[in-house]
C-alpha cells in the first residue's frame, strides 16, 4: 500500500474523478475526488476540494469457483454517480453479480445513489444499522420539491427497495477466509444510522463520518494527521462538536480493536498517528469555555437542508464556548427529550415542511417543549421549505402563544442555504449564544462572584498594560451572489518576522470573521490613525445583525488580492494566513505580508490602552 505525504495540488487544473488505490489482494479503495466546494454546508467552507473514500472487496465461494460476489463499503453520494459507476463497471464482471452495499450512514443524497446503483446492479443487498434501515424506508419514496415546475417532467421509475440486512449490534462477516469485517453501530444525533467498519487482516478502520477532512488528495495516506490538522479540526468543529459526548462514546468502542490505520469517509487515510487523532477528538470536545451553559437543538430533516442549517447554528454557538446538544427528534425518546429540555439554558427547534405540515416527530417534540420548557429561556425556530413554510409558521405561532421568548427572528430558508446564508446562520448562532452568556454573567454579578475578583487581580491588571496598535481587519471571499465578507477591530497585532515579512493577529473564536481566516485565506489590516480613528472605531464596534454588510456607507478600495481597504486608515497591509495556533479562547494567526502602503506619511498610529487583561 503506497504511503506518501500530502502534497499541494493545483485544483484549478483538476476535474471530478474516481481513482483506484490498492489496499490488498481483492481489496481496493475507490476514492472520488472533487476539486470544488461540492455542497453548501459550512463544513466545505475551506474550499480545498474534497474526496470520498469507498471500498470494494471481491469475494468467491471457494478457490476454484468462478462465481464472484462483492462487498461495497461506504459508497459515495449522487455527486459522484457518473465517475464512480464508470470505474466500478470495470471491476465488477457482471451486472447480475451479488453485491452487498454497506451504508455507513443514510441521507437523501445516499439514497439517490442507491437508486441509481440498484437500477444497474439487480442483485443488491443493503447492510445498515437498524436506525439506518428506518431512514432508508422513509426516504425511498419521498418526492423532493424542486426549484422549477416543468409540466413535461416525468418522475423517474426505480426498482423496489433492495433487500436490507440489519445490523443491530456488533457483528463480524468472514470473507474468503482472509478478510473479517466487523460492523460497529455508531449512532449520533446527526447520523443515527451510523455504521463503522473494521477489517481485521489489514487493521483498517473505515470510519465513515468520523475523523474526516475536506481536501482534494490523491495520495492514499498521510503518516501523521498534522498535515491536515487544521482541516480535520474545522471538520470536527462543524459537525462533531455539538454531539461530542456521543462521538466520544463511539471512540470508546473503537479502542477495543487492533487498529493499524484509519480511512475516513472524507480525506486521506491516517497511519502512524491515528491514536493522537483519537485524543484530539476527545480534547476538542472538552474545550468549551462556558461548559455550564447548554443549548438543546431539536430538529428533523427530510432532504438534508434543515440539517445543514442546524449544523451552521451549532457551529456558531460552539465557537463561543457554549455547549450544544443536537437532538434528532426521530430517534429520541420522550423521556430523553424531557431530560434535555430540563437541563438546557435555551431551546432551538428546526423542521422541514412536508406536504404543508411538520413531520410527526417535530409535532411531538413541540408538544413536549410547550409542556416542559422554561418560558424565561430564549428559544429559536429554523428550517427549510420548498413551496410553502407552514411547519415553520406553526412552530413560531405555538411558541409565541405559549409565552416563549425568542432569541432571534425565525430562520426560514427556501430550499438549500447558499454560502452567504450559511455565514448569516452561523452569525445568528454566535449572537444567540452571547445572549445566554450575558444572562449568565448578570446572574454571577448579582451573586458577587466572577468578574469582580478578576478586576481586582494585580496580575490581570498588569497584563492589561500591554498595548497594541488599533486596526480594522477586513476580509472577503467568493464572487457575486456567493460573496461573503467580515471585519473586526484588532489590537492584539504584532510583527512576527522580517523574512518573509509577517505579522501575528489574535482572533477570538467567536468572531464572525474567524471563518474567513484559515490557511491560504487573504485579508487586509487597516491601521488606524491617532486622533482620526473614532468614526471607524464606532462603525466596527457596533453590533452587526447576522448577514449585514460591514462596509455599507463606507468608501472602500480593493487591495491587489481583492480585500477591502478603508480610505480613512493611516496605512494598510495585505496578508495571507500561513499558520494558525489555538491559544485558549483565541486563534493566533500568522500571516505573510504580500502588499502594503502608508496612506498618511506624517500620521501616528492609534494605540489601544487598557486597564485590565480580563477583557478588550
Amino acid at each position: 500500500m503506497p504511503l506518501n505525504n500530502i502534497t499541494k495540488i493545483n485544483l484549478n487544473n483538476q476535474n471530478k474523478k474516481t481513482i483506484q488505490i490498492p489496499i490488498d489482494n481483492n481489496f481496493i479503495c475507490l476514492r472520488s475526488l472533487n476539486p470544488n466546494r461540492s455542497r453548501f454546508e459550512v463544513e466545505y467552507s475551506l474550499e480545498k476540494g474534497s474526496c470520498t473514500n469507498s471500498f470494494l472487496i471481491q469475494s468467491t465461494n471457494n478457490e476454484t469457483s468462478d462465481f464472484k460476489s462483492y462487498i461495497l463499503i461506504h459508497p459515495p453520494g449522487l455527486t459522484f454517480e457518473k465517475e464512480f459507476l464508470e470505474v466500478l463497471d470495470t471491476l465488477i464482471d457482471d451486472s447480475s453479480s451479488e453485491i452487498k452495499l454497506v451504508m455507513g450512514h443514510i441521507n437523501p443524497n445516499k439514497v439517490a445513489f442507491i437508486k441509481k446503483f440498484n437500477d444497474k446492479y439487480k442483485n443488491t443487498t443493503i447492510i445498515c444499522s437498524n436506525p439506518g434501515a428506518k431512514l432508508l424506508n422513509e426516504i425511498w419514496n419521498q418526492k423532493k420539491p424542486t426549484r422549477f415546475k416543468d409540466s413535461n417532467f416525468k418522475e423517474e421509475k426505480y426498482r423496489s427497495i433492495p433487500t436490507i440486512q440489519i445490523i443491530k449490534q456488533i457483528e463480524t462477516l468472514s470473507i474468503n477466509n482472509i478478510f473479517a469485517l466487523t460492523f460497529i453501530p455508531s449512532p449520533t444525533a446527526r447520523w443515527p444510522g451510523g455504521l463503522v467498519v473494521f477489517e481485521k487482516f489489514t487493521g483498517l478502520l473505515m470510519s465513515d463520518k468520523l475523523f474526516g477532512a475536506h481536501v482534494y488528495e490523491e495520495k492514499w495516506a498521510e503518516l501523521n494527521s498534522s498535515k491536515t490538522e487544521e482541516e480535520r479540526r474545522h471538520y470536527y468543529d462543524c459537525l462533531m462538536a455539538p454531539m461530542s459526548s456521543q462521538v466520544n462514546s463511539v471512540i470508546d468502542k473503537l479502542e477495543e480493536f487492533d487498529i493499524d490505520s484509519i480511512a475516513p469517509g472524507h480525506g486521506p487515510a491516517i497511519i502512524g498517528s491515528w491514536r493522537s487523532l483519537f485524543n484530539s477528538y476527545q480534547s476538542w470536545g472538552e474545550s468549551q469555555k462556558y461548559d455550564n451553559l447548554k443549548v438543546a437543538l431539536l430538529f428533523a430533516s427530510a432532504y438534508g437542508n434543515t440539517a445543514a442549517i442546524a449544523d451552521a447554528i451549532a457551529r456558531g454557538i460552539s465557537k463561543t464556548g457554549v455547549k450544544v446538544k443536537i437532538i434528532n427528534c426521530e430517534f429520541t425518546s420522550s423521556n430523553s427529550l424531557i431530560s434535555e429540555i430540563h437541563n438546557s439554558d435555551g431551546y432551538l427547534i428546526g423542521s422541514p415542511t412536508l406536504g404543508g405540515h411538520a413531520p410527526t416527530p417535530i409535532v411531538s417534540a413541540l408538544g413536549t417543549l410547550l409542556a416542559e420548557g422554561d418560558r424565561e429561556k430564549p428559544t429559536g425556530v429554523f428550517g427549510s421549505f420548498g413551496w410553502s413554510g407552514e411547519a415553520l409558521d406553526l412552530l413560531e405561532k405555538k411558541l409565541k402563544d405559549g409565552g416563549f421568548k425568542f432569541g432571534f427572528e425565525p430562520l426560514k430558508i427556501k430550499f438549500s442555504p447558499d454560502p452567504s446564508m450559511i455565514k448569516k446562520i452561523e452569525e445568528t448562532g454566535i449572537q444567540y449564544a452571547k445572549k445566554l452568556i450575558n444572562i449568565k454573567l448578570r446572574q454571577e454579578r448579582k451573586a458577587n462572584i466572577g468578574l469582580n475578583t478578576i478586576k481586582n487581580d494585580p496580575t490581570i491588571n498588569a497584563l492589561g498594560r500591554v498595548v497594541g496598535s488599533l486596526c480594522i481587519l477586513t476580509a472577503q471571499k467568493g464572487k457575486d451572489e456567493n460573496l461573503i465578507n467580515g471585519a473586526m477591530v484588532a489590537s492584539w497585532v504584532s510583527q512576527a518576522s522580517f523574512n518573509p515579512p509577517g505579522i501575528t493577529i489574535s482572533v477570538a473564536k467567536e468572531r464572525a470573521v474567524e471563518n474567513l481566516l484559515h490557511t491560504g485565506d487573504s485579508f487586509a489590516l487597516n491601521i488606524l490613525e491617532q486622533d482620526n480613528h473614532k468614526g471607524l472605531l464606532a462603525k466596527f464596534l457596533q453590533s452587526f445583525k447576522p448577514g449585514d454588510n460591514r462596509f455599507s456607507d463606507l468608501e472602500i478600495e480593493l487591495s491587489p488580492g481583492n480585500q477591502p481597504l478603508l480610505n480613512e486608515a493611516l496605512a494598510w497591509l495585505e496578508g495571507t494566513v500561513s499558520q494558525r495556533m489555538e491559544c485558549g479562547d483565541h486563534w493566533l494567526i500568522y500571516a505573510e505580508i504580500k502588499h502594503g502602503k502608508v496612506l498618511k506619511q506624517n500620521g501616528v498610529t492609534a494605540v489601544h490602552h487598557r486597564k485590565t487583561g480580563a477583557n478588550y
